[in-house]
């Protein structure tokens, strides 16, 4: 693989040489749909829950393909553990949410005056369910769950977390696919991004780049986040409010990514715009092997906070920490990542979820040595039958970042 050369290009140049990289990706097919609510049943049953409300948001979307958005109005799909699947709307939005549709299901619509949880409720009586278990989507907000508590104060609530990430934990073959090609999209904006710093260039200016540059690679919303920062403000994780402009000698830190038919990518490289110094290359180093060690640790049936312990390990042998101390590692290693960009099982130490095929993670053990720079080396992997396997390949060298 060549090196990529760190400037000496412009805007114009890159977006040309860029072109639509989702040829050949198709979204979630109707029949892995079916398959999920199936598996999402088998687990219903094994958790005692009768029902479970899925609100609008990546859980509803994962089990229906109905993407909708949450809001104010309690908009959500209902899943009985048999029996057909129901919908929740304003009536105002049937139209749309027929439109939206991925696995079909009437509507239950409420007018603006009345109350969409007394209609939750009256559906819950129809379909048989009075003294048992309705579980709630964890991302619910507090109005709705609340509402439904008060319109049915004899009914058991719990959370459906042990279904909705039950599901979606592992991922299916398709949804690697997807995840696969938008961290390779993400990783030709970087390159194309590192190609156009300049002295004086700012943060703003490369961001707006990469945002264009997602488009060009076939992302519809070009990016769905971008943190670029330059010199000191590199240690800070998720960056500062203010600007900056790139000088000489500053280490720079991107972190981006978009969406492809829902599925996300993240990948973050750190790099010296001129010539490293010696205290640079040094802390660079310490973070790649932090990231190896946390690869090598990720073995099928090692607890997930295993992985964020051999990280911060590693570390510690280089000198920084112990634990969250700086400079060192101030948050968890990894996260999971697929509908949505953080999300279950995570790489951080109180969680005990055995790494099993389909299971995918961020691999980010940031070093931040504040008052002078930050390093953060963030690649994803994703667990087969024999192991963990990157999506995409980590930086050789500080002066070399996007050859494996």
């Amino acid at each position: 693989m060549a090196k990529t050369i760190i400037g000496g290009s412009d805007f114009t140049t890159e977006l040309a040489r860029l072109s639509d990289m989702t040829k050949g990706v198709s979204p979630i097919s109707s029949g892995e749909f079916k398959e999920r609510i199936a598996k999402a049943r088998d687990l219903m049953a094994k958790h005692g829950i009768d029902v479970i409300y899925l609100n609008a948001g990546t859980n509803m979307t994962y089990f229906t393909g109905t993407a909708w958005y949450a809001s104010e109005r309690m908009v959500g799909a209902i899943l009985p553990q048999s029996g057909p699947l129901e919908y929740i709307a304003p009536a105002f939005e049937e139209g749309s949410i027929r439109d939206h549709m991925g696995v079909d299901g009437p509507v239950n619509g409420w007018q603006e005056h009345e109350s969409p949880y007394v209609l939750f409720a009256d559906i819950m009586k129809r379909i048989g369910v009075k003294g048992g278990t309705i579980g709630l989507d964890e991302a619910t907000a507090f109005f709705i769950s609340n509402g439904l508590r008060m319109a049915m104060p004899d009914q058991n609530f719990i959370d459906a977390k042990p279904v909705t990430a039950g599901c979606r934990m592992q991922k299916s073959a398709a949804e690697i696919a997807l995840i696969q090609r938008a961290m390779d999209m993400t990783l030709e904006v970087h390159k194309a991004a590192a190609r156009v710093l300049k002295p004086g260039i700012s943060t703003t200016d490369v961001t707006n780049f990469i945002h264009e540059a997602h488009k060009a690679v076939g992302a519809p919303g070009g990016s769905s986040f971008c943190i670029v920062l330059f010199g000191e403000a590199t240690a800070y994780p998720h960056g500062v409010k203010n600007p900056q402009n790139l000088k000489e000698g500053d280490m720079v830190l991107i972190d981006t990514g978009c969406r492809l038919h829902g599925y996300n990518s993240d990948i973050t490289r750190s790099y010296v715009f001129g010539d490293p110094t010696d205290r640079q290359i040094a802390i660079w180093k310490a973070e790649k092997a932090a990231q190896q060690a946390a690869f090598d640790a990720a073995q099928l049936g090692t607890p997930a906070g295993d992985v964020d312990k051999a990280a911060r390990k590693s570390l510690e042998n280089n000198g920084f920490g112990p634990d969250y101390t700086l400079p060192g590692l101030p948050h968890r290693t990894g996260h999971g990542i697929g509908l949505d960009i953080h999300e279950w099982p995570y790489l951080v130490a109180n969680d005990r979820t055995p790494l099993a095929p389909g299971m995918c993670f961020s691999n980010e053990p940031m070093i931040c040595a504040p008052g002078e720079f930050g390093v953060r080396l963030e690649d994803h992997f994703y667990m087969t039958d024999q192991g963990p396997r990157w999506f995409t390949s980590p930086s050789r060298s500080i002066n070399d970042p996007f050859s494996s």
